[in-house]
């Protein structure tokens, strides 16, 4: 029997951003033989999710921090490859603004967690 888990949004989103982001690899890969681009989206968008999940066993609420702002690092880093991907037409316009969509409301999730968990520390 599974135990029941507590719903943690960004981990759910960024889980399945990254698989979204492997799916794409797959067809940058296969379909349009992009390989150098392609692996710096998978490396950064996949490390999103990596973050966020490491962010769950921090050390303290500075690590907790931390690592969520490695977790924003990645999600810019992936943003900016997305825009080259489109530039470089590897993908469409459609499929561009759907992972950026994805990806703008992980940085709003990633920013308010930061901002709300350093007022925290602030306050106490």
């Amino acid at each position: 029997m599974t135990m029941p888990r507590k719903e943690n949004i960004i981990q759910d989103k960024s889980e399945k951003y990254s698989a979204r982001i492997i799916r794409m690899y797959q067809y940058l890969i296969k379909i349009k033989y992009e390989t150098v681009m392609s692996k710096q989206i998978l490396r950064s968008g996949t490390s999103i999710g990596a973050n966020v999940a490491e962010s769950r066993n921090a050390q303290s609420a500075a690590d907790f921090i931390n690592k969520l702002n490695i977790a924003l690092k990645e999600a810019d880093e992936t943003m900016f490859w997305l825009k080259s991907l489109k530039a470089g037409n590897y993908i469409t316009e459609k499929q561009f603004y759907s992972m950026m969509t994805d990806n703008e409301e992980i940085i709003k999730i990633l920013t308010s967690i930061i901002k709300t968990k350093k007022n925290n520390i602030t306050i106490q």
